[in-house]
């Protein structure tokens, strides 16, 4: 009988300790929007989630950042700053509703529309200008090779979302058409030391793996403009990896660059 009753005394001296312990732990209620699940759980909804799945809109997935969203929609990571009037830029959540088009009220200009140069063949008919697309303005960009160097992989839709070009260790890495820099940094994996220009509202280009930068966020580019130096900034060797995006979509850019 005293054997047993010690046992059931540690016992309640244990849950006792445990249960301190865990309330100790635990972090303040925080007021997450949240509404009460079927078994008593809380579910986060976030504002703006009726707009989830609309043309203009993102969901948030697992491993997103503000960089990689805006890239790969074509848009400037401070304009999605600005348009969901996000107070903590490093904080993104799953499941949370981002606009990432500009809405009706916005009036701000991306960037100059750059005028494009002529192109060195004309058409062989010429577009009556009523009948042109209202798309045509940006889609006549004269793009231009951003390095000299060896193509060491080409463009592969599941694999190389760009070209691979080697080179020295810095070599001049050029502007591949009028634009503004809406990114300059290293944080977004797996590109390093990175640049992205937006030329128009269809039109980005990312410069990667630079080992110098020498331009900044909301700076104004020229065609063959001198804007970082070539490196090996995560990547095995140096060489820059350069990529043309159509509304944030990867192309190939050998389609648009002049033929070597």
């Amino acid at each position: 009988m005293f054997r047993a009753g010690m046992w059931g005394l540690a016992a309640l001296v244990t849950v006792a300790a445990l249960s301190g312990c865990a309330n100790k732990g635990r972090l303040a209620p925080v007021d997450d929007h949240s509404i009460s699940g079927a078994r008593g759980g809380a579910i986060r909804v976030w504002p703006g989630a009726e707009n989830a799945d609309k043309i203009g809109y993102y969901t948030v997935k697992p491993g997103d950042t503000l960089i990689r969203i805006g890239m790969d929609n074509g848009q400037s990571w401070r304009d999605i700053i600005r348009w969901n009037k996000l107070d903590n830029p490093n904080l993104i959540e799953t499941g949370q509703v981002l606009r990432v088009a500009p809405p009706p009220s916005d009036v701000a200009v991306a960037a100059p529309r750059p005028v494009a140069s002529q192109p060195s063949v004309m058409p062989a008919k010429p577009v009556e200008p009523a009948l042109a697309a209202p798309a045509a303005a940006d889609d006549a960009l004269n793009f231009q090779w951003p390095v000299l160097g060896n193509l060491i992989a080409g463009f592969d839709e599941s694999k190389n979302k760009g070209l691979d070009i080697a080179g020295k260790a810095g070599d001049p890495v050029l502007a591949s058409a009028d634009g503004r820099v809406v990114y300059a940094g290293a944080g977004l994996r797996g590109y390093g030391n990175l640049i992205i220009l937006k030329h128009n509202n269809t039109y980005l280009t990312a410069y990667a793996h630079n080992q110098t930068l020498l331009v900044k966020e909301d700076q104004i580019i020229k065609r063959g403009q001198k804007i970082a130096e070539m490196g090996n900034s995560d990547a095995d060797q140096v060489k820059l990896h350069f990529e043309i995006r159509r509304q944030g979509k990867p192309v190939d850019p050998a389609k648009y660059l002049p033929g070597n």
